[in-house]
Order: C-alpha cells, then structure tokens, then sequence
C-alpha cells in the first residue's frame, strides 16, 4: 500500500489509516486545513484506542475466528485461558478450532450447526484444549458474522473452571450422600430382615402382633366406649358388694363380725381405688382426658369434699379442718374435684395422729389450694418420686392404710393437663404440705357457673326421705335399698322407667329423690328414665346418675340437663354427700302436690 507521510504513524499497523475508514482520497488526507474534520477524527481516534485498551484488558476471551479455520484476532485474557504465552502465539498455532481448540469435534459440529442456524448462542458451556492439551472448561457466546465471512464468528469466553469444579464436587457430595443413604436403608432393610426372621423364629408372633396392632388401633379409636363397658361389668358387682357392706356397717354386729365387716369393707375399698386408678390413668396416658372447662365455685367445691371426708376422719380418729375464701375458678371440674380427693386421700392414708387441714388462700390472681397433714412425710430425695405410678411412701406390713401408688400419679397428670402448678414440702416425721396454685377468675363469672357446682349441704339426716332407685341390677338395687333403708329413708326400687312407673302409680308417696343407673337393659338410660318419671309426676324432681361410664360424652351430656354424677363404685360418704346436696336443691324448688297424679 502507497505510504503518505502526513498519514499517522499508528495507522501505518494496519495498513489503513484513519482517513481510509472517513472514505477520504490522498488529496483529502490534508486536514490540517480542515479544523471540524481533524477534532472528529481525532474523537474517533480515541474511541478505537480505548476499544483496543478494553480489547486487550479485559478479563474475559474475546476472539474473531473462521469456523472453518483458526484464529482471525484475539486477546490476551483468550491466550492466558487456554494456556498460551500471548494471542499472537494462539493464532499461530491454534489453526483449526475443530481439532485444536475443542475437546469434542462432536460437541464443535453442534455448535457450528447452531449459529448457521440460529445466527447466535449464549452462555453456552463447553471445554477449550490449552495448550498443555488439558481440558479448561468455558461459557462461551458466539455471533455469526455473514458480513465478514459466511463462518466468520466473534466470541465471549469466561472461564468457569472453578464453578464447574464446584458443581462437580457438590455433585460429588450428593451422590455420596444419596450412597450413605442407600447403605443406610439396605442396611436398616437387612436389619428389619434380621428382625422379621426373628420373629418368625420365635412362634410366629408377628401375624399376632399385626393382629394385636389392629385391635390396638381400633380400641384406641373407642377407648371411650371400651373403657366404658369395662368400668361397667368390673365395677358393678363391687359396687353391690359395697353398699352391702356399708349397710352391714350401719347395723349393730358382734365385735368379731363387726371386725370383719370392716376388714372386708377395707378390702373392696382397695380393690374399687384400684380399678378406678388404672383405668383413670390409662385414659390420661392415651390422651382420651380432655378438659372440660366451666365456672367452679371453688370454696363450695371444698365444703362437699369435706362433708365426704368428714366419715374418714372420725373412723381414723383424726381431725379434719377447713378453710375456705370465696373463689371462683374455669377448671374441669371433675379433674379438680378428682385431684382434692386425691389429695385428701392421700393425706389420710399417711396420716396416724393428729390431723388433716384443707385451706384455700387467694394471692393477687391466683389461688393457692393447700393440704397440710401431720402424717409420716416425706424425704427430701423422694419428693419428685412420690408422683410416679405405683410408688408408696411406706412398704407394706408397717401398719396405716395401704394404698397402690396411683394417686399422686394421677394427681400430677390432671394438673399438667389443667396447666396448673404443684408443689410439696415435707418433714419426715412431722407432716407434709401440698400446694396446688390456680388462675383465679374475676367476680363476675359467678353467674356463668353450673348449677350444679355449690349447692349448701345439710346433716339433718334422711329419716323419712322417699328416694326412687332405678337400677337393672337386682344385686345394686337390694344393696341400696338396704343401705338407705339404714338411713332412714323410703326405698322405691325399680329396673327400668317402665317399672319405675308402674311402682310410682301404686305408691302412696312421690320421691323427692331420684337416683338412677344410666346403663339400663335394651340400650335404655336412666336418663331417660329420670326424665319419664319427672313427666309423669309433673315435677322436676331432683336427680342423681350413678354410674360406671366415665367417658367424656357421658359426662358432657348429663351435665348439659344438670344431672350430678356419682361414679361407681358408690362410695357411701360420698352418696350421702350427693343426697345431702340433692335435698337442699329440693328445698330450694317450688313445692308441689304431694299426691301422685292418676294414670
């Protein structure tokens, strides 16, 4: 090319100047006589030396290459990526991009196929050969240029060596783990084999234990209905043999026969607190105990658990005190009743002198419910056991009454159900304190409390009191006929509401009292039956269920028609508590005729 010396030195490189690319002859290269014409050519000057400075520093490969061929132009960063010792190398030796530049001629003949198609592609990771003839793994974007040449591309290089190696490793990793987890597995399915073969070994037991599973799983979707029935057949005949005991009691028996009604009044005792217990605790083990929360008076609450504990104190000889402050708490009140008297009980059975004293005592919003006794105590290493199953303070053979160990265990659970707080302290030989601490409720709640909850008590006795007793149980219904017949009452006895009517329309006298089982034959219920007689008498008449069925829907639904619950086995104490409360509502009712209306 013809050299003219008022052309640029820089542009003598690359055999065309910069006047050349303006479209400027050799007469127009004279620009010193053209100012505006010289400041932009000196702009656009700067403009290519700066893209050349981005060209050679950048970090990325940039190159120009034929697709059929090698190398047209490349950088610096492009030379270090593939591993030459600068461009000018690169394009010498690298002259077929195919063979010497891809890993994969296959993975070339894609891409190529690619831009002729497409015209450009982006990000696309492959590996370049360097000149070690090692793999360097890249992201490349890659442009067709027609205008320069039908293969003519330009290109993108970024070095992704290190997040590919990242990628690989954490590949690595996921496979290994999904490895140990395989290991794992085939390692806990050969052990399950083990075990199965062992079972298998030892008398076939897992068709029986499936079996055993199942029936699990269906009682535990009963367990209300299954603890029912069996609270009912256990408890039944002990309860007629209670109420019989307790009738002989009230007579007057020669001291050996009077020794020995007692012995085994001692003994149905433990048996009945037993059944109650485990069946109690089995349902506050499965869950199946569900809170029930109503307004509770409190104070009124104690003052019948001591009218109930009254009997045990004077039969051990000790003093029984109570202390009350009006208090009005949301609780179960089952639960709460239950954990008194779990309470009071086991304050009596380790108590051998002295006394017992239930006090009630409000701090700010809380109300603490104490139980103090002047029994054995307890030590201080043992204070957290006494609330495990069957766990006594004293062994057996020492004397006092014996109890199984399941009291204070049940205890403990209803008041973590409840969300309550118990304490105890103790001074072995001295006595024992328990403290149970409760939410207090605001004086208004007074009027949202059951009806049943606080009725007063009397002690005026039952002497001439007609009570109607419905039971389908001929044992349960001579048990207490005999019984209450011994406290003075009249005794109307019938199996079922159609008996019960048939007594009532020849009986000279109306019961003021109605207690009735609620399981009666032909899937009846005393419920019904007590509602049949108030119907047939016109009277709301009070009335009592006694029964073996503890379950949540029972309880719920009696007490939505204001029916108090006795749970058998009937404790006497605790029926003449029951009736006591039961007169006083009777009391309180609108007197009504006394005669029998006619059929």
């Amino acid at each position: 090319m013809k050299k003219h010396s008022d052309v640029p030195e820089d542009d003598h490189d690359t055999g065309y100047g910069v006047g050349d690319l303006l479209g400027l002859g050799s007469q127009s290269v004279r620009k010193n006589y053209y100012p505006a014409l010289q400041e932009r050519i000196d702009e656009l000057e700067q403009e290519r030396n700066r893209y050349k400075w981005l060209f050679e520093n950048a970090l990325h490969g940039i190159f120009q290459a034929n697709l059929r061929g090698g190398f047209l132009a490349c950088n610096p960063a492009m030379a270090r990526i593939c591993g030459y010792d600068s461009a000018e190398d690169l394009k010498q030796r690298v002259i077929r991009l195919r063979e010497q530049l891809f890993c994969s001629a296959s993975e070339f003949d894609a891409i190529r196929q690619e831009l002729l198609d497409e015209g450009s592609l982006s990000a696309r990771e492959t590996r370049f050969q360097r000149a070690d003839r090692k793999p360097v793994h890249v992201a490349v974007t890659l442009l067709r240029r027609p205008d320069l040449g039908p293969e003519v591309v330009e290109a993108f290089v970024a070095d992704i060596t290190e997040r590919v190696l990242a990628r690989q490793k954490l590949e690595q990793l996921n496979a290994s783990l999904e490895r140990r987890v395989e290991e794992r597995t085939e390692a806990l399915q050969n052990a399950n084999v083990g075990l199965r073969y062992q079972i298998e070994e030892r008398e076939k037991v897992e068709r029986e234990l499936v079996v055993a599973m199942e029936a699990a799983r269906e009682a535990n979707r009963g367990k209300d209905k299954y603890l029912a029935a069996a609270s009912h057949d256990l408890l039944q005949p002990l309860n007629a043999a209670r109420l019989m005991v307790s009738a002989l009691q009230e007579s007057r028996l020669p001291a050996p026969e009077a020794r020995m009604v007692h012995q085994v009044h001692r003994a149905l005792e433990g048996a009945e607190d037993l059944l109650a217990d485990l069946l109690d605790i089995s349902k506050l083990d499965q869950q199946a105990m569900k809170p029930d929360l109503v307004y509770t008076d409190v104070a009124a609450l104690a003052r019948a658990l001591a009218e109930e504990f009254e009997a045990v104190a004077a039969n051990e000889g000790l003093a029984f005190r109570i202390r009350t402050v009006p208090a009005v708490v949301r609780t179960d009140q089952r639960m709460l009743t239950r954990i008194l008297r779990n309470l009071l009980s086991n304050a009596f059975r380790y108590t051998r002198k002295g006394g017992v004293v239930m006090a009630l005592r409000t701090r700010g919003e809380q109300l603490r419910i104490e139980v103090w006794d002047t029994g054995v105590g307890i030590a201080e290493d043992k204070l957290r056991d006494i609330f495990t199953e069957f766990h006594q303070l004293l062994p057996r053979g020492t004397g006092g009454r014996q109890g199984v160990g399941l009291g204070l265990a049940i205890v403990e659970r209803m008041v973590r159900i409840l969300g309550y707080d118990i304490a105890v302290s103790s001074r072995p030989g001295r006595g024992s304190r328990f403290v149970l601490t409760l939410p207090l409720e605001p004086a208004r709640a007074r009027q949202e409390m059951p009806r049943a909850g606080g009725l007063p008590g009397y002690s005026d006795g039952f002497d001439g009191v007609p009570v109607l007793i419905i039971d389908n149980e001929p044992a349960v219904l001579e048990s207490m006929q005999v019984l209450l017949a011994r406290w003075g009452c009249e005794v109307l006895t019938a199996g079922s509401k159609a008996q019960a009517l048939e007594v009532l329309a020849h009986a000279g006298r109306r019961p003021v009292l109605i207690i009735a089982d609620y399981h009666l034959d032909n899937e009846l219920t005393g419920y019904d039956a007590i509602h049949g007689v108030r119907r047939f008498l016109g009277q709301d008449i009070p009335a009592a269920i006694v029964t073996a069925d503890r379950s949540d829907d029972t309880r719920n639904l009696l007490r939505a028609q204001y029916l108090p619950i006795l749970n058998k086995p009937v404790k006497p104490n605790r029926l003449r508590a029951l009736m006591t409360s039961l007169l006083a509502s009777a009391a309180e009712s609108p007197v009504a005729d006394p005669g029998l209306p006619h059929k």
